[in-house]
């Protein structure tokens, strides 16, 4: 299917976030962070296509980073990508394997760690200036939810975040939909996601969230929209300011 086939909807959103946080330049090397879930590979197909509408041309490799859960689940990933047309290579970690027995408590924080730093190292030595991940609306909003009820802090993950003095930069093209949106795009282009192998999938923190927001959502059909909105129309003069007077020892 081409692009311009799909839902006008879709196109809007992704050339806008593209647009608004000029995500892309001529000439660019793009890694591609793929695990093998509906939203990396939805990404994947989308920005490999994206090259016969857009007035730029870059290179895209995808990697996939095989976490160690089991001895076959990145074959189901290359068979994707490969469907897809895209260049890829797989590098086989332990990361999740490891992350999940020396810190049972802390092992999605763990496992994302070792991945983000792994991909920060394939970026520098094979020349990347950019790293493209699947992250979409939803993810964007569970992480703020995720840094405030756990970590006390107001932040979340950036559409486009600049890194190393601006040598490296993290893009997020699906930063304007919404989990449904992504997973109609999979429906209508073929694309079929490969079974998350890792024994916390669907016990993490995250999920808890994830469980809460739609609890929320069935309440008022606005809160998502809302919610999104209020992560760029923060109003910093009506937060708490640093407290003045405090020690060390008391913080």
């Amino acid at each position: 299917m081409p692009l311009h086939a799909l839902p006008k909807t879709i196109n809007h959103l992704l050339g806008t976030a593209m647009h608004d946080y000029q995500m892309l330049a001529d000439g660019e090397r793009v890694l591609l962070g793929v695990s093998g879930g509906v939203d990396s590979l939805v990404l994947a197909w989308l920005l490999h296509h994206w090259r016969d509408k857009a007035p730029i041309d870059y290179e895209l490799m995808a990697l996939h980073l095989d976490m160690g859960f089991t001895v076959d689940q990145h074959r189901g990933v290359e068979a994707e990508l490969a469907k897809i047309g895209l260049p890829f290579q797989t590098e086989h970690t332990g990361y999740g394997a490891i992350a999940n027995r020396e810190h049972p408590d802390k092992a999605c924080y763990q496992c994302a760690k070792a991945r983000r730093r792994h991909l920060f190292e394939t970026a520098r030595t094979g020349h990347y200036s950019a790293i493209a991940l699947g992250h979409h609306k939803d993810d964007l909003i569970e992480t703020f939810f995720l840094n405030m009820l756990y970590s006390g802090n107001l932040s979340t993950m950036m559409p486009r975040q600049d890194l190393f003095s601006g040598r490296l930069k993290i893009i997020r093209p699906l930063a304007y939909l919404t989990k449904e949106q992504v997973t109609a795009v999979a429906e209508l282009v073929g694309v079929t996601p490969v079974k998350n192998p890792c024994p916390m999938a669907n016990h993490s923190k995250r999920e808890e969230v994830r469980t809460l927001l739609a609890t929320l959502y069935q309440r008022d059909t606005n809160f998502r929209g809302n919610i999104f909105a209020a992560l760029g129309n923060v109003r910093t003069e009506y937060l708490l300011p640093p407290r003045l007077g405090v020690s060390k020892e008391s913080a």
